[in-house]
């Protein structure tokens, strides 16, 4: 998850899913991505109970901080935006070897990778403007176009 201390409680989605699993009994861990690791190919995460509440003050409480088995775990959430990373690639590997030994990992660590956000729409083409996905700046030039959007 991204820094849990940054998240607007009014609009993110991700904090009316941490009321809503906590409503229905379950226990938070919190980790972030540089929590998770792997030793002799176990899935493994530095996670730290977390409690919220609908407080625009103080809208989350950690409580202690725990060494785990992913697989232990019932669900995992990924709710880690991008950037589509080094570390982002190899958090979605770690999270698959969970998923190999039962946990529900949502949303799916290989369709993270494989449905890149900014590119996944060209396999809806006629659904979209005129696209040009490229790292060629010369192909930029010659598109023939005078818009271009860059990241």
């Amino acid at each position: 998850m991204d820094p849990i201390a940054n998240i607007n409680i009014k609009k993110d989605s991700s904090f009316a899913m941490l009321l809503e699993a906590q409503r229905r009994g379950y226990e938070l861990h919190y980790m972030e991505m540089n929590d998770l690791y792997l030793i002799n190919g176990e899935a493994r995460a530095r996670t730290r109970i977390v409690n919220v509440e609908q407080n625009y003050d103080k809208w989350y409480e950690f409580g202690s901080e725990q060494d785990i088995a992913l697989a232990d775990l019932n669900v995992i959430l990924m709710r880690k935006d991008p950037p589509f990373d080094t570390e982002y690639i190899y958090c979605t590997y770690i999270l698959e070897r969970a998923e190999e030994k039962g946990t529900l990992i949502v949303n799916k660590p290989q369709s993270l990778r494989d449905c890149n956000e900014k590119l996944y729409t060209a396999w809806f083409s006629d659904l979209t403007p005129e696209t040009l996905v490229t790292a060629a700046k010369h192909s930029l030039r010659h598109s023939g176009r005078s818009t271009v959007i860059s990241s």
